[in-house]
């Protein structure tokens, strides 16, 4: 049988794919990698096609015994790798024997590492995908000691390119489009452009934020909204005026206004901050309030 021995999980280790779109009329949220480029070039990387499922690694950690030759790849933030103790290095397709143990170190700057493996992860499906949704509870769950994760024919040996992993910077400039309530805030714009912190309360659902409170405009100050639609990049503004940044696993309707939303580009950055990280939004837009 061809599989990954779970000998050790890190913190958190979930088996994550590109995800489940199209069922938020079900309640489903997307859910699947948080950063997707990274799962993308592991897979690349090992020779699998860019849907196929890996492990997504919170600060590192996991230790998987191979039971079949196998090409693996580790992607994300620069971390060590090593197979049977011998550095082997990420961003890069390692060859297993049968009996070899890989090993991910933690992260020295970002947050979530990617594991490929030729012939990708193939636990049930749900809903079309194997990727865990920690709101909903719908896919795998979290890996823990002594799992055996199946893999899929290997049709390819291998990746050929090796690619220099990118540091994630510890303040990011996010870019974002004008929410359909941004006309609820006072001054949205700029208001977003102040410096933000990642807490320690974020997780797959949401990056929650610490920082100069927004501010409602007085027709709006005691105002209340039906629950209304929500996309992966959503800055929904609670009372408290501390925004959360919708993440993969988020709800799929929200009763909060929603100031501004993530451009699709700048999500994998957020996949990676850690808390204590610094955040700005910025947008190119001048029409805010309408």
């Amino acid at each position: 049988m061809r599989a990954l021995e779970v000998l050790e999980t890190g913190p958190l280790a979930l088996i994550q794919d590109l995800g489940r779109p199209g069922y938020a009329h079900l309640g489903v949220p997307p859910s699947g990698a948080l950063d997707v480029p990274a799962l993308k070039l592991a897979n690349r990387l090992v020779g699998n096609a860019e849907d196929a499922a890996g492990v997504e690694c919170l600060l590192g950690g996991p230790r998987l015994r191979a039971t079949t030759s196998c090409t693996v790849a580790v992607t994300g933030p620069p971390v060590a790798v090593e197979v049977d103790g011998r550095p082997v290095g990420s961003h890069a397709p390692v060859w297993l024997a049968a009996g070899q143990v890989v090993a991910i170190g933690a992260p020295a700057t970002g947050l979530r590492c990617y594991l490929a493996v030729s012939g990708g992860i193939v636990v049930d499906a749900e809903l079309g995908s194997r990727s865990r949704d920690v709101l909903s509870e719908i896919g795998p769950a979290p890996l823990k000691k002594g799992d055996v994760l199946p893999l899929g024919p290997s049709s390819v040996s291998g990746g050929a390119d090796v690619v220099l992993p990118t540091t994630a910077p510890a303040e990011l400039v996010v870019r974002v489009d004008p929410g359909p309530r941004a006309h609820w805030f006072e001054d949205p714009a700029a208001g977003l452009a102040k410096t933000w912190t990642v807490t320690a309360e974020s997780n797959r659902v949401g990056l929650r934020l610490d920082g100069p409170a927004l501010t409602r405009g007085p027709e709006y100050a005691e105002r209340e909204l039906p629950s209304e639609g929500l996309l992966t990049g959503a800055v929904q503004v609670p009372p408290n005026g501390l925004p959360v940044v919708f993440l993969a696993d988020h709800p799929t309707t929200g009763g909060y206004p929603v100031a501004a939303v993530v451009r699709q580009a700048s999500l994998p950055a957020l996949a990676q901050a850690r808390p204590g990280t610094l955040l700005r939004f910025h947008s190119s837009t001048r029409v805010w309030n309408r």
